[in-house]
């Protein structure tokens, strides 16, 4: 009789184990800066407030460090939410079989409609396996007392009238451009934007796929233009010892005028320096090339290993609806994914909006977003030593050339 008690209880606690792990979500969020953490912590709880069956144990994990761990992660105990980037950047794991197939729940939640122009940035081999949460414009963000500090009455719109700009503020003893390059994702923004005005999209796409040589003339053209900006000082003394974090502090104090960013550099931005920050459009080099634009996205996805892929499926569910990526969005100083969701009032998201809704060149997701990942982390390191010694551009691009050949199988 004892026995049987014994086992009893031994099939009631495993019994009361199983329907509280059923019910228990982890999620895995990766976060720049204090405000992303908090709306996603305010999302999290109105999902629970709606299902109280569920229990989400959330991790936030700052952006740098969530990529590093990122692939551990999804190869060993997995959450069962990851946030993560569309693009290559998600087709990199799915390819890997590393993220689950959710096509059916674009299908039943009718998101093939809501996220149309973001489902070819969210699918690998006709499937999808994200669900796009926001997106951003990319564009050069300024302080205007900075400006008329130094005398620049007007908005640069060409590049000589860029490079003017820049002369000016170096005169009037302000660092003309700020950038975080120790973090070299944001050296690629440069890249980018130079090669999308001096090559064009169809150029730059070729070249993210790995069909043109980083020996091309057009290449070191870019480089050379980027020299120029180096040359003349106009970037902060000693860039790469600072992180995209460190560069935040420095926009809000007035020490520097510009920064290329996307538009969630805005969530960052000091109250009152807001109100003196303007956002405007990389400026045109070569008025043949029709105009293009990185308009980066981020998404959610499940891990093939997670555990928990019902209620997985009923959190995206969740943050898809119109008025939850419209929240995201606006405190994450983005542009909701849900076409359904109104546009934010902050003016600089409203900006960005303009510049992609306008662009009539090509919108790219971003440098390592368009490129296989080994051969966009090769790319970014020799963006770090271009802007340690600007010198070494022939050797750069003839490094980057092998690298090209070795991962793409080249002879």
């Amino acid at each position: 009789m004892n026995n049987v008690c014994r086992y009893s209880m031994l099939w009631a606690t495993l019994a009361l184990a199983t329907m509280a792990n059923a019910g228990t979500l982890n999620v895995n969020i990766a976060f720049k800066g204090a405000s992303q953490r908090v709306i996603w912590e305010k999302v999290i709880s109105e999902f629970q407030r709606e299902n109280p069956d569920v229990k989400v144990n959330s991790a936030f994990v700052e952006e740098e460090t969530y990529k590093v761990q990122l692939p551990a992660w999804l190869t060993t105990m997995a959450p069962d939410i990851i946030r993560w980037h569309e693009g290559e950047r998600m087709a990199y794991y799915a390819s890997r079989g590393l993220l689950e197939d959710i096509s059916g729940d674009w299908t039943a939640n009718g998101w093939d409609k809501q996220f149309a122009s973001l489902k070819g940035a969210s699918s690998y081999n006709g499937k999808q396996y994200a669900v796009p949460t926001d997106y951003y414009a990319w564009g050069v963000f300024y302080r205007k007392d900075v400006f008329a500090k130094a005398g620049i009455k007007e908005v640069p719109v060409t590049w000589q009238a860029f490079l003017d700009a820049c002369q000016k503020l170096k005169a009037a003893g302000i660092t003309p451009i700020l950038v975080g390059g120790r973090d070299s994702w944001t050296l690629a923004g440069w890249f980018d934007y130079l090669d999308f005005r001096l090559n064009g999209y169809d150029f730059h796409m070729k070249l993210m796929r790995g069909e043109i040589p980083y020996t091309d003339p057009r290449v070191k053209r870019v480089y050379a233009e980027w020299k120029k900006l180096i040359d003349n000082h106009y970037f902060i003394d000693n860039a790469l010892s600072y992180s995209f974090d460190s560069s935040l502090p420095l926009y809000n104090q007035g020490q520097g005028g510009m920064i290329l960013m996307g538009t969630f550099f805005s969530a960052g931005i000091a109250p009152e320096v807001k109100t003196n920050t303007g956002f405007f459009r990389f400026p045109i080099i070569d008025k043949s090339i029709p105009v293009a634009e990185d308009g980066a996205a981020e998404c959610l996805n499940i891990p093939a290993k997670a555990k928990n892929k019902p209620d997985a499926r009923r959190f995206l569910a969740f943050v898809s609806k119109p008025a939850i990526n419209a929240q995201l969005a606006d405190a994450f100083g983005s542009l909701p994914a849900n076409n359904l969701a109104p546009v934010p009032t902050d003016p600089i998201a409203k900006t960005g909006f303009d510049i992609l809704s306008s662009t009539t060149g090509g919108i790219a997701q971003f440098y390592d977003r368009d490129m296989t990942k080994e051969m966009a982390d090769e790319g970014m390191k020799g963006m770090q030593r271009f802007m340690s010694d600007p010198e070494k551009i022939d050797d750069i691009l003839a490094h980057l050339e092998k690298t090209r050949q070795r991962i793409y199988k080249l002879k």
